[in-house]
């Protein structure tokens, strides 16, 4: 069931990317899906259910690629640069991938919003991990990790939109290595340990 299901996703964000939201039809992810309209109906009640279930499947990805980055065996303070920038390359990997089905994560924002709270929790979870991280490692010293891992969480997520549009990092996402490391060591760090990156 989950495999159908998965199918039905994919095929009408395939559509939602080539036709746009509002042209594409119920009718056309069943024909397209090779499902039929009944099993279609079985797992969607509407075309929005169906938007939603894209929007989730999308948020999904990038929660695993954060986990593997957040799983991989480095310094407290690069894991959380590479997360950054995990965070906003698939995001923008994510809107340019989905054609003309980015129009709709900007015109309809609070509706992306709804759908993303789970991540936007679970990525705030996983920021917090990282700096537990570093401060077990005398790294980082952070006196409230549950409140710095918000303002990091929302800090990051204002970043979208100029990313995406090229407002910053306009060459390659290298050039903003170095100003995102430092921020990072800056704000969290312990002192002795601010100066020791090397590029």
């Amino acid at each position: 069931m989950q495999k159908t299901r998965n199918l039905l996703v994919d095929t009408a964000r395939q559509l939602f990317a080539k036709n746009g939201l509002e042209a594409t039809t119920m009718n056309e992810i069943a024909q397209a899906s090779g499902k039929g309209r009944r099993t279609l109906y079985t797992y969607f009640s509407s075309k929005e259910e169906i938007y939603i279930a894209v929007i989730q499947s999308e948020l999904d990805r990038l929660s695993s690629r954060m986990e593997e980055v957040a799983r991989q065996e480095m310094s407290p303070e690069k894991k959380m640069v590479k997360l950054f920038f995990a965070h906003l390359e698939f995001v923008k990997e994510t809107v340019y991938r989905n054609g003309n089905l980015r129009a709709e994560f900007f015109r309809d924002v609070w509706r992306v919003e709804s759908v993303r709270k789970n991540f936007d929790r679970n990525e705030m979870i996983l920021f917090r991990r990282v700096m537990n991280e570093g401060n077990d490692k005398g790294v980082f010293d952070i006196r409230n990790v549950k409140l710095m891992s918000m303002i990091t969480h929302y800090c990051l997520k204002g970043c979208e939109v100029p990313y995406i549009y090229g407002r910053i990092g306009v060459q390659s996402p290298e050039e903003l290595y170095p100003y995102v490391f430092r921020m990072v060591t800056k704000a969290l760090g312990n002192e002795r340990y601010r100066n020791d990156f090397r590029y």
